[in-house]
């Protein structure tokens, strides 16, 4: 958990940085503090350790959730090419401060023990995310997408405090194995019956934590947030955001409620096929490449519960393996989008439509190469490691013995055939549509990371075990 420690202490340095006249040194310093971190979650490996008075816990599990959050702000801070270009009303010390404090959270919201940390970690990094979302001050679209955040994000923030304080009430416990106890006390003494605190707690935790990966019904907000927001800051939300609340759901149900499994798997079935039927069917009709990785992302939070509810003893491997092939190609798709968009832009103003990717090819073939791979990887194609993220989730849904798994998987196959539609819509406004996107100047750290993470995206969809073993 020294990880945690040295992200705070670095973010503080970070505002120090932004004292000095050269904002050239914020990039790499920033990368550099990352890495560090990196590698002080390494030296937890085979290690169990409690930390802060029990109320945070480190294990393999929770430091390779903690290296998928790490990897993904590093490829999103080194993505972050035009943060300092405006002297006047950018100011990149301060953004890339944020995003360390906010991995900080994540990482809180990945080895909780305590549901009060759990709390604490889930507003960091949701104020956090209120911040940046509004960060692009002259534009009316961050506004309103930071404020629809702040007010929605804050009654979900609500709901699932009233929840842990129901729990409470039900069990005497924030401690999540203390939960367990408590809940098998509980039915012990009710003679196999649970009191309406306990059913009411758990219903408004989950409906907390599944607001903040965008499960429908409780993705309203997340078209008009990603789309508002800062590109840059739209990639870390939809990877490293999700990353840590689907962790942090999967953790508090498999270990505080299994024993209630009926009380929170029979409405989450509901919400799986809401989340795959509304995020697909919906993506179809987008005329801009941004809002269509939003309503991807909520699909893929359908796909990532599916092996939540199926509670299999391989779901920790699914869960890690799918969080990183999502993320890579998520990242390598807004990191296109962004310089793409920037090129193409009217009037001052970005244009992000699939429109703006016409003829990338012809001049940009490593950029049209890698939004290829990237959007083959989502829709799950095989040779990439999408597909066999996928592959990992419906194999634990169908290990399942209750048939009602069978049909789970009938729709989210369905869902996946639909996602292959508008995943190819970039590609073949790439390579088919007639347009001319001028030759992209890229920095070679840019051109390293798109390099990067294509490579990965192929090497886990070749040898998905390299990888999956680890986990």
């Amino acid at each position: 958990m020294n990880a945690i420690i040295a992200l705070s202490l670095f973010g503080i340095s970070n505002l120090f940085l932004g004292f000095l006249n050269n904002r050239k040194i914020l990039l790499p310093a920033t990368l550099v503090f990352i890495l560090i971190a990196l590698g002080l979650n390494f030296a937890d490996w085979n290690h169990e350790y409690y930390w802060f008075n029990n109320m945070l816990k480190t294990n393999n599990l929770s430091v390779n959730f903690v290296t998928i959050i790490l990897l993904s702000t590093f490829l999103v801070v080194a993505i972050s090419r035009s943060f300092g270009d405006d002297d006047e009303h950018s100011h990149p010390a301060e953004y890339y401060a944020i995003l360390l404090f906010s991995a900080v959270g994540a990482i809180m919201m990945v080895t909780f023990e305590n549901l009060i940390m759990l709390f604490v970690g889930l507003e960091i990094l949701s104020v956090s995310m209120y911040v940046l979302t509004g960060s692009d001050k002259r534009s009316l679209r961050s506004n309103e997408a930071a404020l629809k955040y702040f007010l929605m994000g804050s009654f979900a923030t609500g709901i699932l405090l009233f929840g842990v304080a129901l729990v409470y009430g039900a069990t005497s416990s924030f401690d999540i194995h203390g939960i367990a106890q408590g809940v098998a006390k509980a039915k012990e003494q009710m003679g196999g019956a649970y009191g309406p605190l306990l059913y009411s707690g758990v219903i408004l935790i989950m409906v907390g934590l599944l607001f903040k990966i965008s499960a429908a019904p409780f993705h309203f907000w997340t078209p008009d947030v990603y789309d508002g927001a800062p590109s840059i800051f739209t990639a870390f939300m939809s990877t490293v955001v999700k990353t840590a609340g689907v962790a942090a759901t999967y953790r508090i149900l498999s270990i505080s409620f299994p024993s209630v499994y009926g009380l929170w798997g029979n409405p989450l079935v509901y919400i799986v096929c809401a989340t795959l039927i509304i995020g697909n069917i919906t993506a179809v009709y987008q005329q801009s490449f941004k809002r269509m990785l939003a309503y991807s992302s909520i699909s893929h939070a359908g796909y990532l519960l599916i092996t939540v509810l199926a509670k299999r003893p391989e779901t920790n491997s699914s869960l890690l393996f799918y969080s990183l092939a999502y993320a890579i190609a998520t990242i390598t798709a807004f990191a296109v989008l962004m310089v793409v968009s920037e090129a193409q832009a009217k009037n001052g103003k970005a244009d992000e439509s699939f429109e703006a990717l016409n003829g990338l090819a012809n001049n940009n073939p490593l950029l049209a190469f890698s939004l290829t791979i990237s959007m083959l990887s989502l829709a799950g194609i095989p040779l990439t490691a999408g597909f066999f993220g996928k592959f990992f989730v419906f194999s634990d849904a169908f290990s399942n013995p209750s048939s009602l798994f069978k049909w789970i998987l009938v729709i989210a196959i369905l869902m996946s055939t639909v996602g292959i539609y508008y995943y190819f819509k970039p590609i073949i406004a790439a390579y088919m549509k007639k347009g001319e996107v001028a030759k992209i100047e890229l920095s070679p750290l840019y051109k390293f990371i798109l390099i990067l993470t294509t490579t990965l995206t192929i090497l886990l969809g070749l040898a998905p075990d390299l990888v999956k073993n680890i986990f």
